[in-house]
């Protein structure tokens, strides 16, 4: 996941193809996904807009009150999504892309995983995790989190999402996360399995490791089908994980799709990231609205 090793493994495969991160930020982030974020961090309580209702909420863990983004159609009743977000946390990015989930008709919670230390946003516009400061405040965030307090968060969550009337409890519940968050989406589909019914990660760091708690070591227990897309450089650096990955969903009969996405960087998905990929990133959302299709119905 985002570290010091990614800040410099990004800008050491920037001037290996000639580029800065300033080219690559001109060639990224396009004018039309800039324009799609809000204007401002929040909406005000239970707008509609659009069809839709975007809300801020509370949700009551084990560990203390998160406050969250619920969005969902205004009409009926949909499959819920869960949003994991990356080391940067809940910010306009984030919501705009709950919100563009929403418009394809799921009720979506994009949660605040540093609630235990922070309401957000955690950042003020203009900072990066390039920022030594800014970097070690959110490192110091996420190492507040233990594996404990993410199951236990994810069953809050789930639990949250069942009690709302946006949401329909005979579909089963997509999960979704970035950077950091692919670990709480491999331990939230291992530890809910009846009511998981899809995962998607992207640019997840750490889903394989030797510990005895390994994300990966939970697949056994799932019932959901996977999405796995890793980073350029994130499989450079970590080539075996994928294969580990592929082996172990398969020897479980877990369906799982697993690729790398050629030429996109750690933090290649939302949109105010300095690497942003368009073409990559709309082919990613392309495979996880797939995804859902295929697994919420």
């Amino acid at each position: 996941m985002c570290d010091d090793i990614t800040e410099h493994e990004n800008e050491a495969y920037f001037k290996a193809r000639g580029l800065t991160r300033r080219d690559v930020t001109k060639l990224g982030l396009s004018a039309g996904f800039i324009a799609m974020l809000p204007a401002c961090a929040s909406p005000a309580p239970a707008v509609v807009e659009a069809g839709l209702v975007e809300e801020d909420v509370t949700i009551t863990t084990p560990d203390g009150e998160c406050d969250a983004y619920f969005v969902y159609p205004a009409k009926g009743a949909h499959a819920a999504v869960l949003v994991w977000p990356d080391i940067m946390g809940l910010r306009p990015a984030f919501r705009q892309m709950g919100k563009r989930l929403a418009e394809s008709g799921y009720a979506v919670l994009t949660i605040n995983p540093f609630y235990r230390s922070a309401v957000s946003p955690v950042i003020e516009p203009g900072q990066s995790f390039g920022d030594p400061d800014t970097r070690a405040k959110l490192v110091g965030y996420r190492r507040a989190i233990t594996d404990e307090g993410m199951v236990s968060d994810a069953k809050a969550f789930v639990a949250w999402l069942d009690s709302q009337d946006a949401v329909d409890t005979s579909k089963k519940i997509g999960t979704t996360g970035y950077c950091m968050g692919g670990p709480y989406v491999m331990r939230t589909a291992g530890t809910l399995p009846s009511r998981i019914g899809a995962g998607a990660s992207f640019h997840g760091g750490g889903l394989v490791t030797e510990e005895p708690n390994s994300p990966h070591l939970l697949i056994p227990n799932m019932e959901a089908g996977m999405l796995i897309a890793i980073a350029d450089n994130d499989d450079e650096r970590d080539p075996e994980s994928k294969t580990v990955l592929a082996e172990t969903f398969a020897a479980n009969d877990v369906e799982a799709e697993i690729e790398v996405y050629e030429g996109a960087m750690h933090g290649w998905c939302p949109p105010d990231s300095s690497v942003y990929n368009e073409a990559q990133a709309e082919k990613a959302w392309s495979r996880l609205l797939a995804l859902f299709e295929t697994n919420l119905a």
